[in-house]
């Protein structure tokens, strides 16, 4: 597909197999960079009317239509997604450890973050393991619905294997307690797969980014704030109370969306986002299109792939139904890392998480990348 010409597309550009990690920039998103610069030249301070008044609600707006959102202010932006796990976290209880219930595959951004809440007892942490994946819907639904936890996190695609949750609602329906809080990062999910989260809008958060399948990159990231839960966040930003400026009684807080936002931020990522959108708009190219397009792609890699001599083989697929897989593969295997350091230095990208290699197409390749990459492996 055009439109990556500045990027993957240009000459001598390295073959990349990492849409999942850092996706490429779309040339419509430079235009849209250079746009911010210029709003904020040209209007200085009043810059900030333009974003609240026209550049965020056009981004919730597409945010609420990709997720099929009731209400695109339940949304709000932020630089990246752990700033929002900081926040989700401000609203457990203080007087006692806060019970979270979540799994052994979450990424970094909350991972390591309870992991060190853990060390001084702050929280007590439940993890189910993700494998065996045929049975982890059931185990985690079972766990949920043991209940008496603050806080229920899990991703929708599981960024170190790919692995795709199709019992979303059942395991949010699972928790029994209304006042638990229940977010779902959705991070490898959103512009991966096709997600329609409007029977949960009014229960669950969902929080995920540009910087993946959303083609935008850094500082575009977004959550949505289910009514009524997490009402005043102990971490909050001078943004939040934006709505609520002149109200009485204590830290005054905005009552949709926005009561969840943080304080002065870059907002150029918002303009990529918007203009990727409207690009994709143009093209009608829905995220349905577009994974059928990648699994077009990954079908024609792993059939040359095979279970030949290549350092990894087709069989060697951690979710091999396409069914249950997000929008990359992922190989288990020892020589992970080796492979990935052996691949980057003849400029083929991909990446590794421990013993998974993976690897990822977009809609910038074409069939013959995918030749190339599987010959690439052949080492």
């Amino acid at each position: 597909m055009n439109g990556f010409s500045r990027s993957v597309g240009r000459a001598g550009a390295p073959l990349h197999c990492a849409a999942h990690s850092h996706h490429p920039w779309p040339d419509v998103s430079c235009d849209a960079h250079l746009a911010a610069w210029d709003d904020a030249a040209r209007m200085l301070d009043r810059k900030w009317d333009h974003v609240f008044d026209t550049v965020i609600p056009k981004a919730q707006a597409h945010v609420a239509r990709q997720l099929n959102l009731p209400d695109p202010t339940s949304v709000t932006f932020g630089p990246n997604t752990h700033g929002f796990v900081l926040r989700l976290l401000s609203c457990l209880p203080a007087h006692r450890p806060a019970r979270i219930l979540t799994t052994g595959s979450e990424f970094l951004s909350f991972a390591r973050q309870i992991a060190r809440l853990e060390e001084d007892r702050l929280v007590q942490v439940t993890r189910i393991p993700t494998e065996p994946f045929d049975t982890f819907e059931a185990r985690f639904a079972e766990a949920a619905r043991e209940g008496s936890h603050d806080l229920v996190f899990l991703s929708q695609v599981f960024f170190d294997s790919g692995f795709r949750l199709n019992a979303l609602a059942e395991i949010v329906n699972a928790v029994p307690e209304a006042e638990t809080l229940i977010a779902v990062d959705g991070y490898h999910g959103f512009m991966a797969v096709p997600t329609d989260f409007s029977a949960l809008a009014g229960r669950a958060f969902y929080l995920a980014g540009g910087y993946k399948f959303a083609m935008s990159g850094e500082n575009a990231c977004f959550l949505h704030c289910p009514p009524g839960y997490g009402p005043r966040p102990r971490d909050t930003g001078w943004y939040a109370g934006f709505s609520a400026l002149g109200s009485g009684g204590g830290t005054a807080y905005a009552k949709d969306g926005s009561r969840f936002l943080g304080s002065t931020f870059d907002v150029s990522g918002l303009y990529r986002f918007n203009a990727v959108q409207d690009w994709l708009t143009r093209e009608d190219m829905s995220v349905a299109k577009m994974l059928e397009y990648g699994r077009g792609i990954e079908g024609a890699f792993l059939a040359a792939l095979g279970d030949g001599t290549a350092r990894v083989r087709a069989s060697q697929s951690i979710v091999p139904d396409a069914n249950r897989r997000g929008r990359f593969l992922a190989f288990r295997t020892k020589d992970a890392g080796a492979i990935a350091a052996e691949l980057n230095g003849r400029d083929v990208i991909v990446d590794h998480r421990g013993d998974r290699l993976r690897i990822g197409f977009g809609i910038y390749h074409a069939e013959n990348d995918a030749m190339r990459m599987a010959e690439a492996l052949a080492f």
